[in-house]
C-alpha cells in the first residue's frame, strides 16, 4: 500500500470520525441549567415557569442545532459544580467568559455582551459620581485610573455584589479597603438591600439593572457612574460546557453564529432589554 493511500484511509477515517461526532450532538436530549432569579437574562414568572431572553434564545438555538433541551433552575454558586458533575449538559445564565472559567470549563463564541457599573438609589450621594466608559481589555491602564479617581466616593460606602460572579470579583480586587463589600446569593437580594438603604450601591450588569429599575422595587433607582467591560469582567456571555464535549459545543457555537447572523440575537436582545446586545467583532 502505497504512503498516499495510507494518508488518503486515515483522512477519509478522521472525517467520518468528525461528521459521526457531530451527529451523535445533533437529536440528543439535553439539560440547559440556568439560574432563574437574574431577570431578564432569566427568571421565574408568576405562573413559576422559567423565562427570559435565554430562555427565548435557548429554545432557538435548541431548535436549530435540532437537540431536545429540557431547562431547570440552578443556584448560581453551585452552577460550575453540578456542571462539573454531570447533573445537566450545559449551562444559559448569563455566564461571561473568563479566563479563569475556562481553566474548569469551555465556552461557545458569545451570544450576548455589555458593561458593567453601579446602580444606587436616586437620593444617593454617589449620584455625583464621574462617568465615562472603560475597557479593562483594550486599554486597562485608563480603565485602573478611572477606579482610582472612584475610590474617594466610597469611603464608609457599602457596595453589594452577587456571590461568584465576575462582578464581585471585580468589586474584590479594586475596591476592597475602599468600601464594605458584601455579598449576597442573588442579584435579587441585594436589589432588595439597596431598596431599603442597607447597601450603597450594587455592582452589577447595566443589563440586569434596566430590568431592575423597570420594576416595582427599583422605582427610586438609577445607574451612575462610569461604564466598565472586558478584562476580568468577562469577555462575553457564552454557553458553558464539559471540556470534553466538543461534539455538542461544535453544534450549538454554529447555533450560535447563525442566531446572530440572521439578527435574532438581537430581535430578542430588543425585547428583553430594549437595546442591542449583540456581541461586537
Amino acid at each position: 500500500m502505497t504512503l498516499f493511500r495510507v494518508a488518503a484511509i486515515a483522512g477519509a477515517a478522521l472525517a467520518l470520525s468528525l461528521a459521526s461526532g457531530d451527529a451523535s450532538a445533533q437529536n440528543r436530549k439535553i439539560k440547559v441549567a440556568t439560574e432563574g432569579a437574574y431577570a431578564p437574562w432569566n427568571f421565574v414568572n408568576s405562573q413559576g415557569k422559567l423565562e427570559g431572553f435565554e430562555l427565548d434564545l435557548g429554545a432557538d438555538l435548541c431548535k436549530r442545532a435540532k437537540l431536545d433541551c429540557e431547562f431547570v433552575a440552578q443556584d448560581w454558586d453551585g452552577i460550575m459544580p453540578s456542571l462539573l458533575a454531570k447533573k445537566y449538559d450545559v449551562i444559559m445564565a448569563g455566564m461571561n467568559i473568563t479566563p479563569k472559567r475556562m481553566e474548569a470549563i469551555s465556552f461557545t463564541t458569545p451570544y450576548a455582551a455589555g458593561a458593567h457599573g453601579f446602580m444606587i438609589l436616586k437620593s444617593s450621594s454617589l449620584a455625583k459620581l464621574p462617568g465615562g466608559e472603560y475597557n479593562l481589555t483594550k486599554d486597562p491602564a485608563t480603565a485602573e485610573k478611572a477606579v482610582e479617581a472612584l475610590k474617594p466616593f466610597f469611603k464608609g460606602k457599602v457596595i453589594g455584589v452577587q456571590v461568584s460572579t465576575t462582578n464581585s470579583a471585580w468589586t474584590e480586587k479594586y475596591f476592597k479597603g475602599a468600601a464594605e463589600i458584601r455579598e449576597y446569593k442573588t442579584t435579587e437580594q441585594h436589589d432588595l438591600d439597596l431598596a431599603a438603604g442597607r447597601v450603597d450601591t450594587v455592582v452589577m450588569a447595566h443589563s440586569a439593572m434596566k430590568a431592575t429599575i423597570d420594576s416595582a422595587v427599583g422605582k427610586n433607582m438609577t445607574i451612575a457612574g462610569p461604564a466598565f467591560s472586558g478584562g476580568m469582567l468577562g469577555l462575553g456571555v457564552a454557553l458553558g460546557l464539559r471540556k470534553e464535549d466538543n461534539a455538542l459545543r461544535a453544534t450549538l457555537d454554529a447555533a450560535v453564529k447563525s442566531a446572530i447572523a440572521d439578527g435574532t440575537v438581537k430581535k430578542l436582545s430588543l425585547k428583553w432589554f430594549k437595546f442591542d446586545m449583540t456581541p461586537k467583532s
